[in-house]
């Protein structure tokens, strides 16, 4: 009997914690489109600012757009923690020779790494922005990288981005 009450404590304790996920990660996700939403906005503001005001207008519009973009950053790391699963891909298994090194923009490819095996297709369901003309999004190890297939070069990081 005891082992009964224990189960049933343990399941009415599970069950509500299980739920609410969905809803913190659809309200989170809202979040970030919203935030992404204000950061256009004032940066719109900001150019404004820059063409019809005065010194005053450009320092309120650029402490506005860094709060905006602040908050979004904030927003963007509570949506990866609350979307733990979709961030977690197989284990990454690099091309022949492969020797993980961190790398930075200007960082050159060899061909090998930006192949078809690599590239993050589904870009808009990591909520990464749309890759440049003629640019491809990248995994390299358990960071993102946007290349320029022509010249292999790295445009842009994100250290850490997968589990």
């Amino acid at each position: 009997m005891r082992k009964f009450f224990m189960i049933a404590l343990a399941a009415s304790v599970a069950l509500p914690t299980m739920a609410a996920p969905t809803t913190a990660s659809a309200q989170s996700a809202r979040e970030v489109r919203d935030s992404a939403r204000e950061v256009r906005r004032d940066q719109r503001d900001l150019r404004q600012a820059q063409r019809y005001g005065d010194r005053r207008d450009v320092r309120d519009a650029r402490r506005n757009l860094n709060d905006s973009r602040r908050e979004l950053r904030e927003d963007w790391r509570d949506y990866r923690r609350s979307n733990r699963q979709a961030f977690h891909r197989p284990a990454y298994v690099g091309p022949r020779g492969y020797a993980y090194r961190p790398v930075a923009v200007g960082h050159r490819f060899d061909r090998a790494y930006y192949g078809d095996r690599y590239v993050v297709r589904d870009y808009a369901r990591y909520r990464l922005p749309a890759p440049r003309a003629g640019h491809r999004w990248i995994r390299y190890n358990n960071d993102v990288v946007m290349v320029n297939p022509r010249s292999g070069r790295v445009v842009q990081v994100y250290n850490g981005f997968f589990w």
